[in-house]
């Protein structure tokens, strides 16, 4: 089995996150559940059945976390000995080269992707381009409006 990587702050976020779905999350539709099924039949109760589709839901996401943090292998980005090649971890500032457009990434596990917060997993086209390249460096990456090329203007470890 293909062990994952995820860094420091990853794993910490999965399990503030499996903390809450577990306790949290899991008693206030407890509460939901028990309401509904004192309003009598609940075949027609449409809020019993939203509670238990909620609940499937929490189910399945405690379930993939506890997978992740059981299949991971954790990184500790401040003790990565990096030299100025990209790796996993690395926050990279990339300029586009046609339209000088610059974007932040860190490179980090599936678990912990989230576009939102320039997160990207390492297996992703933009961080498969970038690792093992340094600043400087042009990297072409295949999207579906065509080839794109960035240069890697900056290159970060630091845990986010």
């Amino acid at each position: 089995m293909n062990k994952s990587p995820l860094t420091k702050g990853g794993e910490a976020l999965l399990r503030s996150q499996l903390h809450t779905l577990k306790t949290t999350d899991r008693q206030r539709i407890r509460h939901i559940l028990e309401e509904a099924r004192a309003h009598g039949d609940l075949k027609e109760n449409a809020e019993y059945h939203a509670a238990k589709d909620e609940q499937g839901l929490i189910e399945a996401r405690i379930s993939y976390i506890e997978g992740q943090l059981q299949t991971c292998t954790i990184i500790d980005i401040s003790q990565l000995q990096h030299q100025d090649k990209i790796m996993f971890g690395a926050t990279v500032t990339l300029e586009n080269i046609d339209t000088e457009e610059q974007l932040s990434y860190q490179i980090v596990g599936e678990a912990e992707t989230n576009i939102d917060q320039g997160k990207i997993s390492y297996m992703s086209p933009i961080a498969q381009a970038c690792i093992g390249q340094k600043q400087e460096d042009i990297i072409s990456v295949e999207t579906p409006k065509g080839q794109i090329e960035y240069e890697i203007m900056k290159i970060q470890y630091i845990e986010q």
